[in-house]
């Protein structure tokens, strides 16, 4: 059985067919920086350290980028829940073990997947309702690049590829891509450096070459296909340092080409709707099939269901997990 995501809302009033009807419209708040800037990049290249600056300068706001627990901090919890709420997969564990035979890598590259775009329509919202910009560590456009080297490495099979392709098919068209990618580009060879000098003890044996299918993978293939939709900009490590050239760089650009051109009130009202729906954004991850990576028993899906249930007695919806084999 496929199950969703329902995520209680914080706020008191929320958008919908009334505020609409009574004239509530997103454009005359959309200015120069209504924009939504993703920072790419392999591990530990400096994108995070740039994101930041540039969401001070440009007076946008700064989202980094989300973790296995992303849901949690979604749902206001102080600490995270157990991993079994939690996709049931480790990032830990992936590095230590890619190819455990628990399926554990593709559980975590379909969860992560499915947390960038509850991010991603976090975004989105924020900046329909408020105006204000968004910038990002990666998005679900980029996560492509690390289905692709965990393939390439052997650490999942040809069946999730397929299966994480269909998912992406029917999850991402239902969103506009970035206004600007900006991709920093580390080698991988001093990318391994940097992880072996961070103290994260996963961190010190990853191999060189996933690093540099992640790095193939995004010059043949996201950045050539999303600079179709989207404003981009590459720099190497030392370049993306100097953040008054960025922001230089960035007033030059003319956005004159993509999906976000083609907006108007009557669009951006049924993408409000939309992305402020996550039970509805993490549906789009769903699809009636067996997977044995994303898959659990129907006695061990009960059980962890009433365990969580029983953490959240009077909120139980948004527990998200693994298909319950029939």
């Amino acid at each position: 059985m496929q199950a969703g995501v329902h995520t209680s809302s914080v706020r008191s009033l929320r958008y919908g067919w009334l505020a609409y009807a009574l004239g509530e419209r997103t454009t005359p708040r959309l200015k120069q920086n209504s924009k939504i800037i993703t920072l790419d990049g392999n591990l530990s290249s400096g994108k995070g350290a740039l994101a930041q600056k540039l969401a001070d300068k440009l007076g946008m706001l700064y989202m980094p980028e989300p973790d296995t627990f992303y849901l949690d901090k979604m749902t206001g919890e102080k600490e995270p829940l157990p991993v079994d709420f939690n996709g049931m997969c480790s990032l830990e564990k992936f590095y230590t073990d890619p190819k455990a035979a628990d399926g554990n890598s593709y559980r975590l590259q379909m969860w992560m997947y499915t947390m960038r775009l509850l991010q991603y329509a976090d975004a989105l919202e924020h900046l329909l309702t408020t105006g204000q910009g968004v910038i990002l560590e990666r998005s679900p456009f980029s996560d492509t690049v690390f289905l692709e080297a965990m393939f390439k490495e052997g650490y999942i099979r040809k069946e999730c590829v397929q299966h994480y392709n269909e998912i992406k098919g029917i999850s991402i068209c239902e969103f506009l891509p970035p206004h600007l990618v900006i991709y920093v580009d580390l080698p991988a060879e001093d990318v391994q450096k940097k992880l072996k000098q961070s103290g994260k003890s996963y961190l010190q044996n990853v191999p060189l070459t996933y690093l540099k299918s992640i790095e193939d993978s995004y010059k043949k293939s996201f950045l050539p296909k999303i600079s179709e939709t989207s404003e981009v900009l590459a720099y190497d490590a030392t370049q993306a340092q100097d953040v008054e050239r960025v922001v230089e760089d960035i007033d030059y650009l003319k956005f004159e080409k993509g999906p976000w051109l083609e907006q108007d009130d009557v669009t951006y009202h049924h993408m409000r709707m939309l992305v402020e729906d996550k039970q509805k954004v993490a549906t789009l991850t769903h699809i009636p099939k067996f997977l044995p990576e994303i898959t659990i028993g129907a006695h061990d899906y009960d059980e962890k269901y009433y365990a969580y249930k029983s953490v959240y007695p009077g909120d139980w919806h948004h527990f998200l997990h693994v298909s319950r084999s029939r």
